[in-house]
């Protein structure tokens, strides 16, 4: 494989909201997540943005913006569908769970260990939606295989 552009992991995801400019900003905040790029279009709607957490790359767009595919849509607009759940970890999946729910997270599972046993691994993790309706997992690792 060719490496990939600096700067970009090997997949990264791209997440619809109702309204983009809030989302960048709630995810900064509850998450952690920072702004690399963040162009408006159209309004002051987000034509194109990069978001990141460490070495990871999201795509935060406006579902239903102008010259967009109208499939581009949040889960708000779908009933609250989704056909994927975000994974993140993180250093203090607690503090990290607590910073979520101040910020407004609803909170679906409260941080639960998950022991696989010694030939696997044994992770700390909780599970929340987020205000535009996007789930994520989020875990800490406890102990790696072996």
């Amino acid at each position: 494989m060719k490496p990939t552009p600096p700067g970009w992991p090997r997949i990264s995801s791209a997440l619809y909201y109702d309204d983009a400019v809030a989302a960048i900003r709630w995810l900064g905040d509850a998450f952690g997540f920072e702004v690399r790029i963040k162009i408006e279009g159209e309004g002051g709607q987000i034509a194109h943005s990069e978001l990141t957490y460490g070495d990871a790359v999201i795509m935060v767009g406006q579902a239903g913006a102008p010259g967009k595919p109208d499939w581009r849509r949040s889960p708000a607009a779908l009933g609250g569908a989704n056909t994927q759940t975000m994974f993140i970890y993180v250093d203090d999946v607690g503090a990290h769970c607590a910073r979520a729910r101040a910020a407004g997270a609803s909170i679906l599972r409260e941080p639960t260990t998950t022991d696989y046993g010694a030939e696997y691994w044994s992770d700390r993790g909780y599970e929340c939606v987020d205000p535009g309706g996007h789930h994520w997992y989020v875990a800490q690792r406890l102990r790696s295989a072996g």
